[in-house]
């Protein structure tokens, strides 16, 4: 369905799917009006991830103190707006249903429409806000819970053609970080740490079987996690920023090399990244090396659009928004959601 983006729209977007508490006014789905974020990073840290209950616990307490930010920020009312999108999943189950249910009041008590959003749309359109998507295009949405390639031939249509085996490059990386006494979230620490080290340690990547575009992250993981065991028991010291130099370099080879593969084979005029793991300095820096080679235009968020936040839903919902999508009262998050769905 081939619809008009330059049409005028103001969406307020909501996002709980995980540890951020989020909201944002988006106008035509490229302009932020507000972007308000309430981050639980500082209390999942002294548990070394995120636990489910206490962050539904604080999405309760923050939803509605940040829908009201976002409006305020923005400066329009309630009757400007559009619509009010929110994440529907897949997340955390708990901390969905807090942004559903909040959402759902909101609409109902202002008479709004209800546009639903898979939460990887979101990453993919947060590149929206850098560059208008061009098709055919590419999409590496790389974060904690995902490493999928999705093939776009036009606004909201979406063909996952690659996925992770096993463990999304986002948790490898954390689980990576652990292992090296880093703290949560480990994707920023070993980042950091890796910028003083060389990839001297020949870690391996899984390419899968021929022409596969699928991922997998557990081989290496497991194989950082042995090595350090092994030298430990050696009793060797430990070079931690080698160690995230190689780990950094086998993951961003395999993203690099398969996102580059799907752009060729589908013939792409675009290639986007999105997630949290886009705002890796390695990943970020061979990406755009291998898209100059390529020939190929490459779009990634700013930095602060990379990790969760409402101003991507709000984004993703606007295209959903144009295309009719609107759901009803009876709407409900969804742990486990497909994108194609959508």
């Amino acid at each position: 369905m081939k619809i008009d983006v330059s049409k005028k729209t103001m969406i307020l977007g909501i996002e709980t799917s995980c540890d951020e508490t989020a909201a944002a006014v988006v106008e035509n789905g490229t302009v932020i009006r507000s972007n308000a974020v309430s981050s639980q990073i500082d209390i999942h840290r002294r548990f070394g991830g995120v636990v489910p209950e206490v962050a539904s616990r604080h999405h309760v307490d923050q939803i509605t103190v940040i829908c009201e930010e976002a409006l305020n920020q923005s400066g329009i009312t309630w009757e400007d707006l559009d619509a009010i999108a929110v994440t529907q999943g897949p997340g955390l189950i708990g901390a969905l249903l807090v942004g559903v249910n909040g959402a759902k009041a909101l609409a109902y008590v202002h008479g709004l429409p209800l546009v639903p959003v898979h939460h990887i749309t979101g990453h993919i359109y947060a590149n929206r806000f850098v560059h208008e998507l061009e098709f055919p295009l590419i999409a590496l949405v790389v974060s904690g819970g995902h490493t999928e390639l999705v093939s776009m031939k036009e606004h909201g249509s979406y063909e996952v053609i690659g996925t992770t085996r096993d463990d999304a490059a986002g948790e490898a990386f954390d689980k990576v970080a652990r292992t090296l006494g880093l703290p949560y979230p480990g994707g920023p620490e070993i980042d950091r740490m890796a910028q003083g080290g060389r990839p001297s340690i020949d870690f391996p990547r899984a390419w899968l079987e021929e022409g596969s575009l699928d991922f997998s992250f557990s081989g290496l993981k497991s194989a950082v996690i042995n090595y350090v065991h092994n030298e430990q028991q050696r009793g060797h010291e430990l070079n931690s920023t080698d160690i995230a130099a190689s780990f950094q370099e086998s993951v961003s080879e395999v993203l690099v090399k398969k996102t580059m593969y799907a752009a060729k084979q589908m013939r792409a005029r675009q290639i986007l990244v999105a997630g949290g793991v886009s705002a890796n300095s390695k990943v970020r820096s061979e990406m755009e090396k291998a898209a100059r080679a390529q020939g190929i235009p490459l779009v990634i968020p700013p930095l602060s659009l990379c990790t969760d936040n409402a101003a991507m839903i709000a984004a993703s919902g606007t295209i959903g928004f144009l295309k009719g999508a609107r759901a009803d009262l009876s709407l409900n998050g969804k742990a486990s959601l497909a994108i194609e769905d959508f």
